[in-house]
């Protein structure tokens, strides 16, 4: 998805969201974006953790 906008169409999306939002609340917002990345991807490992210990339980109970 990034692969097709290339360098200077990012250069020119960050220059327009500097000039949005100004240079003091563009550090917040990208502080913000990253933890809610990072939240995202934990669930998601613990989400698919659980479903591969759920499919380790049935498979252990079908055996015995």
């Amino acid at each position: 998805m990034l692969s097709s906008i290339g360098i200077p169409g990012l250069i020119l999306i960050l220059i327009i969201a500097l000039v949005i939002f100004g240079p003091k609340k563009l550090p917040e917002i990208g502080k913000a974006t990253g933890q809610t990345l990072k939240e995202f991807k934990k669930a998601t490992n613990d989400l698919t953790r659980d479903t591969d210990n759920e499919e380790k339980t049935s498979v252990n109970k079908n055996v015995e």
